[in-house]
């Protein structure tokens, strides 16, 4: 009968924990996702704004050579990330498409000029930048125009400080949501050891002794527990990889190791404290409280 009853509580003790592990993993995984987009906050934003282009037209009687050792002169620039050249042959191609095929019929010749498409370091993508970038390209013979989305720019630099700040204080809200998930998920696997620890206490153990066990296996189960969390994770991104691989030219490999780190130190961290915290109440209880 006792023998029956021990292998009972074994297996109700096993089915705490693996619920427990599962449980803190699911966390833990929100963790993880959330803090892959924080420390990917200002790689994203980089991006977004270094695929911003500015179209400067060159006057008509530009030829195709000098266009080009112009575009020479704009990369070797400090603040210019990529230029691209585009022939009149290929701006009227690209009118047509827009337009029709017969778009020009009004026009005894192209008024298409030869033109750059250029992107800038994200550094330089503000309103004050961007007006001195203009002003130095108009200072070359070559230019007739430059242009940009003034408007578009500013939005997104007003954007990216609101988004940055709702995105911090979403991770604080997760990461104290995850704690009082995580902390009932511990109080419960160590509530099913309660009388246990009575016992521990009743025989003279000390608090330290009798925590040490329970300490132990936190460090444990929240290294397990970050573990999954961190496969699910991985996996995850490998099938969002497949659909979204452009979104994959954002993320850094040591922004998803910082990643990882946080999910471990996470769950280690959170797991420790709320089986502390669980432990010390539980052999402050009386016996008659036990039972409660």
């Amino acid at each position: 009968m006792n023998g029956g009853e021990n292998k009972l509580i074994r297996r109700r003790l096993a089915n705490a924990y693996l619920s427990a592990v599962i449980s803190i993993s699911l966390v833990l995984l929100l963790v993880g996702v959330a803090s892959l987009l924080l420390v990917n906050a200002r790689s994203v934003s980089d991006y977004f704004k270094e695929n911003m282009q500015i179209s400067v037209l060159l006057k008509p009687e530009i030829e195709d050579d000098e266009a080009s050792a112009f575009q020479s002169e704009l990369d070797s620039l400090p603040y210019i990330h990529s230029t691209r050249f585009i022939s009149r042959e290929e701006g009227t191609e690209e009118m047509k498409a827009m337009l029709g095929e017969d778009f020009l019929s009004v026009f005894e010749t192209s008024p298409i000029p030869s033109s750059l498409e250029l992107t800038l370091k994200a550094d330089y993508v503000s309103s004050d930048s961007l007006q001195m970038v203009k002003n130095h390209l108009l200072e070359s013979p070559l230019v007739d125009e430059v242009d940009y989305q003034q408007s578009l720019i500013e939005t997104l630099n007003e954007n990216i400080g609101k988004i940055s700040l709702l995105l911090g204080v979403f991770i604080v809200l997760l990461l104290f949501i995850s704690f009082v998930l995580i902390n009932n998920t511990v109080r419960l696997n160590v509530f099913a050891r309660r009388f246990t620890i009575h016992t521990m206490k009743m025989v003279g153990a000390t608090r330290s002794f009798i925590r040490s066990p329970f300490m132990v296996q936190a460090v444990f189960q929240g290294l397990f527990a970050a573990f999954l969390a961190i496969l699910l994770l991985l996996v995850g991104l490998f099938f969002l990889r497949r659909s979204f691989e452009q979104l994959f030219q954002i993320f850094q490999l040591r922004m998803l190791l910082l990643t990882i780190g946080i999910v471990i130190v996470s769950g280690v961290i959170i797991c420790v404290v709320s089986t502390y915290f669980v432990v010390n109440k539980l052999i402050s209880l009386k016996r008659g409280e036990l039972y409660y």
